[in-house]
């Protein structure tokens, strides 16, 4: 065994590690997770209190952003020069134990995983119109390459008929969510300031919502101005979509969607794009199902990452504190909100 194996963090690398972490996406950005610093091993346990009822059903989502987490943990553990295995659910007897991260041997990190590494920090939502230049396909291609995963097809949403059909199935969602009183007053609950109401996350302030936000990336509000299909359909051209797809639909598969995306997304900040995740229009199960037909699926579509060029960087979205991720924080102690 080397030295490197079972020794214990230094303070130093358990602040890069947790930072990393921190920086991923996550459903309103609840930020659904607790790591547990061990020698040579990182847990990522999910926290079930952050509960969003009308845009996290069956926390599908939640559970997705804690495989996000993940990989800004493997790549940390990189970073830091040691081999890193992860394992996904590893502990029947341990329901809400995500993933195990075990760091071996010393081994020097690649250009490209220091890259993405750097990534992290700049990785922010993308919200807004992109600048309308179309990516590149080999760029696609790569982005393609990188969110792939065991049981995790990253495919992308070819020009015309599927991009018609996409924009059609959108149109519907925030429609549908526009009417949706329970959806919008969650919605409101989780877009203000006060950090305390929140209490598992720190929301996204609306002031952070930029005031072009287009209406198929989310946060639908009852006075959106919805655009009618074929101008939502010719915004949709501008842009690079993709679809991440398992091979199953149970917990295992959702966590690795997260992995995945996170790493397409990652991938996309290094080559100068920005992006940005759709995951609630699949929470209706009309969508979901017509976007296995149409495009012909072979298997369960998690998530869509819009991909494109942005005129500016998107400001990153608030987080909690260090020791509220840490075992025993302050924030473990706290009773989920009332309905």
């Amino acid at each position: 065994m080397s030295t490197a194996q079972g020794r214990a963090w230094t303070a130093a690398e358990t602040e890069v590690l947790v930072r990393s972490m921190m920086r991923a996406p996550s459903v309103h950005n609840t930020q659904p997770w607790v790591i547990e610093v061990a020698p040579g091993e990182l847990r990522v346990r999910e926290r079930a209190e952050p509960a969003l009822p009308h845009h996290d059903p069956h926390g599908r989502d939640r559970v997705a952003s804690c495989g996000a987490a993940v990989a800004n943990l493997e790549l940390a553990v990189r970073a830091l020069g040691r081999s890193a295995e992860v394992t996904f659910l590893p502990d029947e007897k341990q329901p809400d134990l995500v993933a195990r991260v075990l760091a071996g041997a010393e081994s020097a990190p690649t250009v490209e995983e220091l890259r993405r590494f750097g990534a992290i920090a700049r990785r922010a939502s993308h919200r807004a119109p992109f600048e309308g230049v179309a990516v590149p396909t080999p760029v696609v291609r790569r982005l393609a390459e990188a969110g792939g995963a065991p049981g995790v097809e990253a495919r992308p949403v070819r020009p015309g008929r599927e991009v018609a059909v996409v924009a059609r199935l959108l149109h519907f969602a925030a429609e549908r969510f526009q009417a949706d009183s329970g959806y919008q007053r969650e919605l409101s609950l989780w877009t203000i300031r006060d950090e305390h109401a929140h209490r598992h996350g720190v929301g996204i302030p609306a002031s952070r919502v930029p005031a072009g936000s287009v209406p198929w990336a989310g946060l639908v509000r009852r006075a959106t101005e919805i655009p009618a299909t074929p101008e939502l359909e010719r915004h949709l051209a501008g842009e690079t979509l993709l679809v991440f797809v398992t091979a199953d639909d149970a917990r295992g598969d959702h966590v690795r969607a997260g992995y995945a995306l996170e790493r397409a997304w990652l991938a996309a900040v290094d080559l100068g794009l920005a992006a940005g995740v759709l995951t609630q229009p699949l929470h209706l199960e009309p969508v979901r199902s017509a976007l296995c037909e149409d495009l012909e699926l072979t298997g369960f579509p998690q998530a869509l990452l819009r991909v494109g060029y942005a005129a500016e960087a998107d400001p990153p979205s608030p987080r909690r504190g260090e020791q509220e991720v840490l075992p025993g924080g302050p924030d473990s102690a706290v009773r989920p909100p009332g309905p």
